[in-house]
């Protein structure tokens, strides 16, 4: 919970400025029309900075400011909220830590540098209990709302589509110490050796301001279809990069489901008219000036056959206006003008438009030594409090440490800024156990995690899976070189759990019982299994390994879940869901790794009219499935989490032991899911919902 007292309703909000450069001397330039807020602090890396801003902006607080260092400042319980405006390459670490301190957070646009940034940003905010709201001040201005409800409202017919520009050119001299462009004042950035042209410094154009045409489009086209924002289906774009690696200019192409197309222009080295055109099938709205920078901004709306209107609206004050939706908001729901989830999905779109043009930071980079978010160690919990006993952790032979039961697995993240956000949350939900394959992302995703291992630290502290031997490789040949290939790319002596990630019945399963336990005397795993092999198979090769004084296969992971599969996913795939593997596990008190044990979302995403998902449908759907999806719903209500957290609850209540795979691609399915490991079933709620019990 938050550490200050704020109460929201008509209370004043005691705000705190991190930074002290042009943006805070811009936000602060409208506090005066500020109806919720008052300034108590200004904090900086730089102590004697904020002094200087704190002299200049004296005349507008009552009492004395408090100057010094942003810890200082976070650490305040005369502050309630901060407003951070910084370079983009701290937001997230000020953003972090303001949270940690029991701290409202209005963050200076773009919210982050990158979605994985944006995603840690939001959890932490959520989790403690205070609003995070990232200031895209145009947002706030009665301009877009009007904009909006003229669109909602077909004003101009259906949209087709929108242009929309923001760019200004840099000066090349440095005695140029600003440029005029639409009735925007650019900062000097230091010419092109400033900010906007340091890679380090997250330069460019496409975050500076192209967050704004981005911002725009997808809330127009939301608009259009009824709905706050739309994520762009398709999005291509072209631009010119520089030596050092920052987009001088750009353009993107987007296309939304609902038909839909924008036109994106953003750079610091190129001049637009800095203006919004959105054109339906009956007429247009130009913004003149969409970003809400002139004193009176203004829009005109033209329809076929009819003379243009035009609306004028009154002297701009968008950051007082930001500030006063902001402090409301702590009381209450989130800004109407912007979201979370709006904010998360602008950083992904950024994202996308950056890499189509080529754009990722050295520090973004997948041999980066990127750091956690709050660039504070990683804490690492002992999943289960140490004990092994209860619904989180347990153990298994040939292993020295407990393992979480609840298994992270590395296929879904595409790059390592991501995938180094959600290994980060998962270990502080109290996660130790990674599952990966050689054959998963064509050995990215092996490189990734050993990267991110190396970057933390922490290999005797977690618990690795890998699997290798995949059709049509599979056999033992090929499992020994694609063990050392694995062992390579993770950069580590050895992997906790070795498994066959698909059988070949062509081949005794004493040879791999052989050649694995080699593998095993000489250090490179611990403990080995097989992944989509048959109970009777395992048995065959643990009866080989009794017989012959070898290692046997100490667990299995095959796909496991309370929707019965009707059909796998891909070739070679088996399942345990019937009664003899049931029964064989339960008898031999083998370890499953369930993967898939959401069943691909079926809980959350499953919709018998829907059947876009090929996989989804031809796996699940089939009536006895969709009754336990209705049975899980129950239950979630019941205790307060998802259905899919149901259904791997479901997985960890089984007469065997098990553990639970699941491949998050947010950090709020992450949490999501982790929290299957705080709910108790009875044994007569796990037979209720297989359908054994009525």
């Amino acid at each position: 919970m938050p550490m200050t007292e704020y109460e929201g309703d008509t209370a004043t909000l005691r705000l705190a400025v991190v930074g002290s450069g042009n943006m805070a001397r811009r936000f602060l330039k409208q506090l005066p029309d500020s109806e919720r807020c008052e300034l108590r602090a200004i904090g900086d890396r730089d102590p004697a900075s904020a002094r200087v801003l704190a002299d200049e902006v004296a005349h507008l607080c009552e009492g004395e400011l408090l100057c010094g260092t942003e810890d200082e400042v976070l650490s305040s319980d005369q502050v309630d909220a901060v407003y951070i405006a910084t370079v983009h390459t701290t937001h997230a670490e000020i953003a972090v830590r303001a949270i940690a301190a029991g701290k409202h957070v209005l963050c200076e646009k773009p919210l982050t540098v990158n979605h994985a940034q944006a995603m840690a940003a939001v959890d932490a905010a959520q989790h403690a209990g205070v609003r995070l709201v990232e200031a895209m001040m145009f947002r706030f201005h009665p301009q877009m709302a009007a904009v909006r409800e003229l669109v909602r409202a077909g004003a101009i017919g259906d949209v087709h589509h929108i242009d929309a520009g923001f760019s200004f050119l840099v000066p090349t001299e440095r005695h140029e110490a600003t440029i005029v462009t639409a009735d925007l004042v650019i900062p000097d950035a230091g010419g092109h050796e400033g900010r906007l042209f340091d890679p380090n410094l997250a330069g460019g154009g496409i975050l500076d301001v192209g967050c704004y045409p981005v911002s725009m489009a997808r809330a127009v086209a939301g608009a259009a279809a009824g709905v706050d924002f739309l994520e762009p289906v398709e999005l291509t774009g072209h631009g010119t990069v520089s030596d050092d690696g920052i987009d001088q200019w750009a353009i993107a192409h987007l296309r939304f489901d609902n038909g839909v197309t924008a036109s994106l222009r953003t750079g610091v080295w190129m001049v637009d008219n800095n203006t919004v055109q959105i054109v339906g099938s009956r007429g247009t709205i130009e913004m003149l000036d969409p970003w809400a920078l002139s004193p009176s901004p203004r829009i005109v709306v033209r329809r076929i056959g009819q003379v243009p209107e035009e609306q004028t609206f009154p002297a701009s004050g968008a950051y007082a206006l930001q500030m006063d939706a902001f402090a409301a908001s702590i009381a209450g729901p989130e800004p109407e003008a912007i979201s979370n989830a709006d904010s998360l999905g602008n950083a992904a779109a950024l994202d996308r438009w950056r890499e189509a043009i080529g754009v990722r930071y050295p520090f973004e980079r997948d041999d980066a030594a990127i750091g956690t978010v709050s660039s504070l160690p990683l804490r690492v919990p002992v999943p289960g409090g140490g004990t092994g006993e209860d619904a989180r952790a347990a153990r298994i032979e040939g292993l020295d440490k407990p393992l979480a039961r609840i298994v992270m697995g590395c296929d879904h993240q595409p790059d390592l800024r991501t995938a180094s956000a959600l290994f980060d949350h998962y270990v502080t939900l109290g996660g130790n156990v990674f599952d990966t394959a050689h054959f998963y992302l064509d050995g990215q995703a092996e490189r990734q995690l050993g990267r991110w291992i190396a970057n933390r630290g922490i290999r005797d502290d977690v618990v690795v899976i890998g699997k290798g031997a995949h059709t049509p490789d599979c056999d033992p040949e090929a499992l020994t070189r694609q063990l050392h290939e694995s062992l390579d790319r993770q950069g580590t002596g050895h992997l906790d759990i070795y498994m066959l990630h698909r059988d070949n019945e062509d081949i005794p399963a004493g040879e791999f019982v052989d050649v694995l336990d080699e593998h095993a005397d000489a250090g490179l795993i611990r403990v080995f299994g097989g992944s989509n092999w048959s109970v009777r198979r395992v048995a065959e090769a643990n009866d080989w390994a009794r017989a012959h004084g070898k290692r046997g296969f100490t667990v299995l992971s095959n796909y496991f879940g309370l929707a019965e599969p009707f059909d796998l996913p891909w070739p070679g795939c088996l399942d345990a869901c019937d009664a003899e593997s049931r029964r064989w596990l339960t008898e031999q008190q083998m370890p499953l790794f369930a993967w898939s044990a959401r069943s691909r979302n079926f809980f959350t995403r499953a919709d018998p009219a829907d059947r876009s998902d090929e996989l989804l449908a031809r796996c699940f759907y089939h009536p006895e499935n969709f009754e336990r999806k209705r049975r899980a719903e129950k239950l979630a209500h019941d205790h307060g989490v998802s259905p899919s957290a149901i259904a791997m609850a479901y997985v960890l209540h089984q007469p065997f032991p098990t553990f639970a795979m699941y491949g998050p691609k947010t950090l709020a399915e992450s949490r999501d899911g982790f929290r299957a490991a705080e709910v108790a079933l009875t044994p007569e709620q796990v037979a209720w919902l297989h359908g054994d019990t009525p």
